[in-house]
């Protein structure tokens, strides 16, 4: 499948843990500083005084985790594990199983690939920066060996769960669930690219948007996010850190890092939510293995676009709203920068086609009238039911390399 990588020669392999997830499958590794910028980095104890963020001591995180019984584990990966626990919503004391409010706490593994720079990293954003579509970091334990970090419970775990997990108990998300969650995630990035913040992601992925009850959207693992160039910088140099498949192809080259490397990203997996498919993968013939570079001549063509579409939601949108949301893709997947929108631009795309009378087949014409010509597209699937049980567990869709 994908993997992530590093312009470096010494790679290893390693998987980003996400709660949510059995196994994640995002890049990870240390970032490196930018010579340019004139503002020095804040000290680790001026990040984590800074970060508004409550200090729990190991053992209250052990009561709240029940010891971190392995039958609490939601994730596991690279970073370490990722453990369900209770704590009081007022006091975040340790709370029973059941009562207060459910979290997810993320413990370093001293062995993994993640260490302590991407630990603090996440802290370093997520501890002052507040927004709907970003998951909430409540607090971190810092105590002797031990590294966790504590989020807010999503219970619908992952995107990537939903998009490519297969089972009769898995129901595939409707074509305006996924619409939703396109928007929900973009506005989570414009967030970041706001002046307010001025953050690069810089690991935008099916893997690392996670959903609420009611299926929001919300950005997490901020492990590699970066500050974005300030005064006339037009870019940060950085180490090239990614999953394969995601990342814009001028970062790859150049370690140039903008906030249209994100948008690329962005591109990718909006082309994964209309087919269903994913970024890399392995086990289809070679030529449909990397999706962009497969997908790419059928996007803009009434008559080919259904060879791309996924078809367990055939038949729930118009042909209109796939070839807006395909033109979307596209425009955010150009080779060049400079031709792909801003993610304030996408996000208004996204507004209109939710808006607008597209985003069913009512008073359109449907996309399966001209699947005609497709067998796959003759299936009947399941539409998506907003009571499905949501897939936890699942297989790493990447291989991740880090330095």
């Amino acid at each position: 499948m994908g993997c992530i990588f590093s312009s470096e020669s010494s790679v290893h392999s390693g998987i980003n843990s996400k709660y949510g997830s059995k196994e994640g499958n995002g890049l990870s590794g240390s970032s490196s500083k930018v010579s340019s910028v004139s503002v020095p980095p804040r000290s680790e104890g001026e990040i984590l005084q800074s970060s508004n963020l409550k200090s729990f001591s190991f053992n209250e995180l052990k009561t709240a985790t029940r010891n971190f019984r392995p039958d609490s584990v939601l994730g596991e990966g690279g970073f370490g594990c990722v453990f369900k626990g209770w704590i009081d919503e007022h006091t975040f004391a340790p709370a029973k199983p059941g009562t207060g409010m459910v979290i997810a706490a993320k413990r370093l593994n001293q062995e993994g690939f993640q260490g302590h720079q991407e630990w603090l990293t996440e802290i370093k954003h997520l501890g002052q920066l507040y927004h709907p579509n970003l998951v909430k970091l409540i607090g971190y334990c810092l105590e002797d060996d031990h590294r966790l970090l504590v989020y807010e419970f999503m219970p619908k775990g992952s995107l990537e769960n939903h998009l490519f997990r297969r089972g009769s108990y898995v129901q595939p998300l409707s074509w305006n669930l996924r619409m939703k969650i396109a928007l929900g995630a973009a506005k989570g990035l414009a967030f970041l690219h706001s002046d307010k913040a001025k953050v690069i992601y810089r690991d935008f992925k099916t893997s690392n948007i996670l959903l609420d009850s009611n299926y929001n959207a919300k950005l997490s693992d901020f492990g590699l996010a970066k500050d974005g160039p300030t005064g006339s910088q037009s870019h940060v140099s950085t180490r090239v850190m990614g999953t394969y498949g995601y990342a814009a192809p001028e970062y790859m080259a150049t370690g140039h890092l903008t906030a249209k490397s994100d948008v690329y990203s962005f591109g990718v997996v909006l082309l994964e939510m209309l087919s269903g498919r994913r970024a890399i993968d392995k086990n289809r013939p070679s030529r449909e293995q990397n999706l962009v570079e497969w997908a790419k001549p059928y996007l803009q063509s009434k008559r080919r676009i259904f060879q791309v579409m996924d078809a367990r939601i055939e038949g729930q949108y118009s042909l209109s709203a796939a070839l807006k949301a395909a033109t979307l893709a596209i425009k955010c997947l150009s080779n060049e920068a400079k031709f792909r929108p801003t993610v304030f631009e996408v996000v208004k795309a996204l507004e209109q086609l939710q808006d607008s009378n597209d985003t069913g087949t009512s008073g359109n014409e449907p996309l399966k009238n001209f699947s005609h010509s497709s067998p796959r597209h003759q299936r009947k699937h399941p539409t998506e039911n907003g009571n499905a049980k949501a897939a936890i567990y699942h297989r790493p869709s990447a291989s991740p390399l880090r330095t």
